[in-house]
């Protein structure tokens, strides 16, 4: 089976993570396809779209006798591909649905979700699910396979070894090295760091950084939901990246991506508060001491607690992922997050003389 409908799903999340403009429309079909965000597409009746068509969190319409010469990626939506309606190579589908009238000219691959191909469809290539299903019309064709929620390979560990003598019960050793000085001293410096970072970032990207925390503050479920999907696509598209071996470079680069985007979202998140702390003391600090103080403390705090056993790691699991979310949401901080306030300086007007 063909792997390209993987390989687009996985560059769709690179180009997500790193393209630094509008993702409303960050291509058009003269520059060799379209990425849409938060909104959905239609191509209308007739017409063609030269390239892929990537989608996140909106619905797809290929209408009739209209024509995709790529592939379509689509997250967390909808495809309906109308009778008639023609996609030349591959499509994948994660967490949606797909209504196929038409024909698709390659693979098929769907993760979480539905497809649906009534009497007129036509897939001239495979279909494979992960956590899917298929529903198939007894008049649709289907030239590969059909390859319903592929199951992991098995692996059996043997309870006995094979000409291994035998060993009396023995109790465990258990090897207790923990020190708790030394591990407290490593969170300060980490801290530290992290806090003399941000002090130099805002010197440059200030307005980047209150952005993020606008973000953040003003809707943290919405960005922890964008980190939380990020933290469960990253290895899955890290391990699809290295396993096709010419897009390693690739891999390399988002795993640069991914702890700049965390640590760019934690020092938005100790801007403020730094200026909530400030503001608790009755002090007035300059943005760079505000930031530097804040972060040191947002590590300190969440440095300590994910030294308590078994719960710690809590904490500073969700500021991460609320951290990064809050970064993709804003482009790092390139726009402002859909839905979010801007406010606006009052303007003095002159006394009428």
């Amino acid at each position: 089976m063909k792997k390209l409908s993987k390989f687009i799903a996985v560059l769709a999340m690179m180009v997500f993570l790193l393209l630094p403009t509008r993702a409303a429309q960050a291509q058009g079909p003269d520059h060799g396809g379209k990425i849409v965000f938060g909104e959905s597409y239609t191509l209308k009746s007739g017409e063609t779209l030269n390239g892929d068509l990537v989608v996140f969190g909106g619905n797809v319409t290929i209408e009739k006798d209209a024509t995709v010469t790529g592939s379509i990626v689509v997250f967390g939506g909808t495809i309906e591909l109308q009778e008639g309606a023609t996609i030349q190579k591959d499509t994948a589908m994660i967490g949606g649905t797909m209504d196929a009238s038409g024909i698709v000219n390659g693979d098929v691959f769907v993760m979480g979700g539905r497809i649906n191909l009534n009497d007129t469809a036509v897939v001239h290539g495979n279909i494979s699910t992960m956590g899917g299903e298929v529903q198939r019309d007894p008049k649709a064709q289907v030239d590969g396979q059909i390859l319903e929620n592929i199951p992991a390979p098995a692996v059996q560990i043997p309870t006995v070894v094979p000409g291994a003598p035998n060993v009396p019960n023995v109790p465990p050793h258990i090897n207790v090295n923990v020190n708790p000085l030394g591990e407290a001293a490593m969170v300060v410096l980490r801290a530290l760091i992290v806090a003399a970072l941000a002090m130099l970032l805002t010197l440059f990207l200030q307005p980047q950084l209150e952005r993020v925390s606008d973000a953040i503050l003003h809707q943290p479920v919405v960005a922890g939901g964008f980190g939380l999907l990020t933290a469960v696509l990253a290895p899955f598209v890290l391990l699809i990246l290295v396993v096709t071996i010419i897009l390693i470079p690739v891999a390399f680069l988002a795993l640069v991506v991914l702890p700049l985007a965390w640590l760019f979202g934690v020092i938005a998140l100790g801007q403020e508060v730094g200026d909530r702390f400030a503001k608790a003391v009755n002090q007035t600090w300059a943005p760079v001491l505000a930031t530097g103080v804040g972060t040191f403390l947002l590590m300190l705090v969440g440095g300590y607690i994910g030294m308590i056993p078994c719960v710690g790691w809590l904490l500073p699991f969700l500021i991460g992922i609320v951290a990064i979310g809050g970064v993709i949401m804003t482009l790092f901080g390139t726009r402002s997050a859909p839905g979010t306030l801007v406010q606006v300086q009052p303007v003095e007007v002159p006394p009428a003389s």
